[in-house]
C-alpha cells in the first residue's frame, strides 16, 4: 500500500510541462457585419477537459486530478477561496473563522445557518471533523519506507498533500450546537488559514451511513474516541475507523453517475449526469445562497485529450471553453480564430522551469557548481524556448518568489541570482567558469524529459554552453515515463524540470529545501536553511514569513543550488457564446471565474 502524503507535491514535479494561466486575454477583432451579441442569464456552456471525471473526492490519492478539482470547485464551497491575484478571499456567507489565541494557536470555525448539502442536510462541524481527520494523518501509526509505502502499522486516510500542519494539532472540539469546531495547534503553523481546507467537500452523514454508523455525530464520536497514532507504539487498527477511512479513500470514485447521495453538492452547481468517459452535466443549485450565484443554467463538460482537437472544436463551435497545454503553434492557431469571436486568456502561471544541481558526486565542491552556473545561457533559453510561448517572458531570478508576488523584486535583486548570466553568457562568464575549474574537465549527466520539446531545447542550449568552458556533458535524458524515477533516485548531476508553486502560504519551502525533505531531490543540505525553514513553518505573520523566505532564497542561491529559468505561461480560450471567463494562475484555471460566466446568444 502506498500513501499520498506528498502526492500533490510530487505530481506537480512530474507534470513537467506545466500549464496554468494568469494575465490579460487578447481581444477579438470586431466583426462589423454581425449583430451585437445578446447576453442572457441561463443557457448552457460546453467545456472541454483533457481527462475524464473520476471522483467526487479530489483530496484523496485516487481522486487527485485536474478535472476532479475543477468539478469540485464548481460544486462545493467553504470558508475562503484564492483569487487570481493569489489573495485569500473570505466567504462570510458560508461562515467565519477566527483566531481565538496566538499561544497556543487556536482557530474557531463557525458555519452559518442555512448552509446545506443538496439533500437538505445542514453542513455542520461534523463535516469539518471528518475533513480534519482525513487531512491531518492524526490517527496513522504507520512506518513508511523511502517510497512512502507502509512497512508496518496502519495508515487510515490516504489524502493527497502534506500533513505536517494539521498533524501538529490537538483533537478538535465540536460545539454543542454542532455549528462550530475549535482547532488548537500544539505547534504553530504558518499556513493555518488554508490548512483545514478552504472547501468543505465530503458529507460526513453519507460517510457515516456507508460505514455502518447512525449519523454524522456518531461518526464524530468515533473520531473523538480513537487515540492519536504513534509509529513507536503501534496498536491494532480500529475496525470502525478503518471502515470510515476506506470509504473516504475510494468510496467517492466513479466514472459514471453514482447513487445521488455520493454526488452531493454544497456549492453553486450540482452534478446531474455522467456518461462514462464522455461527458458530465452540471446544473445550477437553486438553493445556493451562501456565495456568488452562477449565471448559467447548465454546464456540459466533455473530454478531449488531444489539445489540437480542442482547438478544432473551439473553431467549429462545438466547444465554448478550452484550456490546452501551451505551445507556440497552438497560440498561433488560436490567434487566427480571434477574428471569428474567439478570445484568448494567456499569462504567467504558478509553474516555472528550473535547473537543479546534485550536491553529491561531481558537484559536491562549491566551485564546480559555481563554474557550471556561470555557463547557463538563461537569456538564450528565454529567447529560444520561452519567448515563442510568451513574448513577455523574462529570466526568473528567484526559487522562492514568483514575479506576481510583492517581495520578488527585492529578493531577486539581492539574492545573487543576477551574477549568473542574466543577459546571456558573455566571455567574462566563460572566463570565470574556467578559472573556477582550474584546468579540470568534469563530466556531468543532464537529466530531462526528452519527450518534451521545450526541455530538449533547454538541454541542447545548456550542453553546448557548458562544453565551451570545459565540461563534458552526457545526455541523461529519459522518456516521459522514466525521467521522474531517475530524478527521485538521484541519477543525475544536472536536472532540468518544472515545478508548481503553492498559490498561498509557505509550507512548500520546507518540503523542498529542508535536509532530506520529501521533495529535496538533489541532496541539498544547509543547517541555516534548516533552521529558517523550521521558523517559517511555525510563523503565522506574513511579513515575517517573507523576511525568512528572502533569507532562504539568498542562502540557496549562494550555495549553488541551481538556477531558476523562466515562469511558464498558461492558456485558455473561449468561443463567441460565452463571456466572463478570465485567466487564473490556479490549478482550476478558467474555472476560477465560473460565477461570472455568461451565455451569449
Amino acid at each position: 500500500m502506498r500513501l499520498g502524503r506528498i502526492f500533490k507535491v510530487l505530481t506537480a514535479a512530474a507534470a513537467l510541462a506545466l500549464t496554468l494561466s494568469a494575465c490579460t486575454g487578447t481581444e477579438p477583432v470586431p466583426n462589423e457585419s454581425s449583430a451585437s451579441p445578446t447576453v442572457t442569464v441561463g443557457g448552457n456552456v460546453t467545456v472541454l477537459e483533457s481527462t475524464p471525471f473520476s471522483s467526487f473526492n479530489s483530496s484523496s490519492v485516487t481522486g487527485g486530478s485536474a478535472t476532479n478539482t475543477r468539478i469540485e470547485a464548481a460544486t462545493h464551497s467553504g470558508f475562503n477561496t484564492v483569487d487570481s491575484d493569489l489573495l485569500i478571499v473570505k466567504n462570510e456567507k458560508f461562515g467565519k473563522y477566527e483566531k481565538v489565541k496566538d499561544k497556543p494557536l487556536t482557530i474557531k470555525y463557525t458555519i452559518n445557518d442555512g448552509v446545506q448539502w443538496s439533500d437538505g442536510e445542514p453542513v455542520t462541524a461534523d463535516d469539518l471533523m471528518l475533513q480534519w481527520a482525513a487531512l491531518s494523518g492524526w490517527y496513522n501509526d504507520a512506518v513508511l519506507d523511502g517510497n512512502f509505502s507502509v512497512t508496518s502499522g496502519t495508515a487510515y486516510f490516504h489524502s493527497a498533500g502534506d500533513h505536517s500542519g494539521l498533524a501538529q494539532t490537538e483533537r478538535p472540539v465540536i460545539s454543542d450546537d454542532r455549528k462550530s469546531l475549535t482547532l488548537t495547534y500544539t505547534t504553530a503553523f504558518s499556513d493555518w488559514e488554508t490548512a483545514l481546507g478552504s472547501t468543505v467537500s465530503i458529507p460526513a452523514h453519507i460517510v457515516a451511513v456507508r460505514a455502518g454508523l447512525a449519523d454524522a455525530p456518531a461518526l464524530s464520536s468515533v473520531l473523538e474516541s480513537v487515540q492519536q497514532g504513534d509509529p513507536t507504539k503501534q496498536i491494532p487498527p480500529n475496525p470502525t475507523l478503518r471502515k470510515v477511512a476506506d470509504f473516504w479513500n475510494t468510496g467517492f470514485d466513479t466514472r459514471s453517475m453514482p447513487n445521488p447521495s455520493l454526488a452531493l453538492s454544497n456549492g453553486p452547481f450540482l452534478v446531474k449526469g455522467i456518461t462514462k468517459d464522455k461527458e458530465l452535466i452540471l446544473t445550477r443549485n437553486a438553493d445556493y445562497t451562501w456565495g456568488d450565484a452562477p449565471n448559467l443554467d447548465t454546464l456540459t463538460v466533455q473530454y478531449e485529450s488531444d489539445p489540437d482537437k480542442q482547438v478544432a472544436a473551439l473553431a467549429a463551435g462545438t466547444a465554448d471553453v478550452i484550456s490546452p497545454p501551451m505551445t507556440a503553434e497552438r497560440s498561433s492557431a488560436l490567434e487566427a480564430l480571434t477574428s471569428s469571436g474567439v478570445k484568448i486568456q494567456q499569462g504567467q502561471g504558478l509553474g516555472f522551469d528550473q535547473m537543479v544541481l546534485n550536491f553529491e558526486g561531481v558537484f559536491a565542491p562549491l566551485e564546480i557548481r559555481q563554474a557550471f552556473l556561470h555557463t547557463v545561457p538563461r537569456q538564450d533559453i528565454i529567447d529560444q524556448v520561452a519567448a515563442p510561448l510568451d513574448p513577455q517572458a523574462e529570466v526568473l531570478n528567484s526559487f522562492v518568489f514568483r514575479p506576481v508576488e510583492v517581495p520578488y523584486k527585492e529578493s531577486s535583486g539581492s539574492n545573487g541570482s543576477k551574477l549568473f548570466a542574466p543577459d546571456g553568457v558573455d566571455p567574462d562568464g566563460f572566463i570565470a567558469a574556467k578559472e573556477l575549474l582550474d584546468g579540470a574537465k568534469p563530466t556531468v549527466r543532464v537529466l530531462y524529459n526528452r519527450d518534451d520539446p521545450e526541455r530538449l531545447a533547454e538541454y541542447q542550449l545548456v550542453a553546448a554552453s557548458a562544453a565551451k568552458a570545459g565540461f563534458t556533458v552526457m545526455d541523461a535524458g529519459k522518456s516521459s515515463k522514466e525521467w521522474m524515477a531517475a530524478l527521485r533516485a538521484g541519477a543525475f548531476d544536472v536536472a532540468l524540470y518544472g515545478w508548481t508553486s503553492n498559490p498561498t502560504g509557505s509550507d512548500q519551502v520546507p518540503q523542498i529545501f529542508r535536509t532530506a525533505a520529501p521533495s529535496n531531490f538533489n541532496n541539498f543540505s544547509n543547517t541555516v536553511v534548516d533552521q529558517l525553514t523550521e521558523q517559517l513553518a511555525v510563523n503565522p505573520d506574513g511579513a515575517k514569513q517573507n523576511a525568512l523566505k528572502m533569507q532562504i532564497d539568498k542562502l540557496v542561491m549562494d550555495a549553488g543550488y541551481g538556477l531558476p529559468l523562466f515562469q511558464r505561461s498558461t492558456l485558455s480560450a473561449t468561443g463567441k457564446h460565452v463571456s466572463g471567463v478570465t485567466h487564473s494562475p490556479l490549478a482550476i484555471g478558467p474555472w476560477e471565474s465560473i460565477a461570472h460566466w455568461v451565455y451569449v446568444k
